[in-house]
């Protein structure tokens, strides 16, 4: 079993989590004046690296807030997690 780390409530199975997507997305300031290739990029344009990367997750069976954690995508493992909305340590594939 994968074990996740909250960091609002400790390590606990991966079956309370849900995936909410690549971490660090700016949404524009007002999508109503960009153009229409800078809300598509916001959209649909991800990251998807085969190494380390910074993901959202959602701890939706216990404490129901927002983080952010690093996880190499190749091998699943977790190298930390921090509050949603802080900072967080860089990446080895540079992000």
């Amino acid at each position: 079993m994968l074990l996740i780390d909250c960091p609002f409530c400790g390590q606990r199975p991966e079956i309370e989590f849900r995936y909410a997507g690549e971490a660090h997305v700016l949404r524009p300031i007002d999508p109503r004046e960009c153009e229409d290739e800078e809300w598509a990029a916001y959209l649909y344009r991800r990251r998807n690296p085969a190494g380390d990367h910074a993901e959202r997750w959602h701890h939706v069976h216990g404490c129901r807030r927002f983080f952010n954690a690093r996880r190499h995508t190749v091998t699943d493992l977790f190298s930390g997690s921090y509050p949603a909305g802080t900072p967080g340590p860089e990446c080895e594939a540079g992000q």
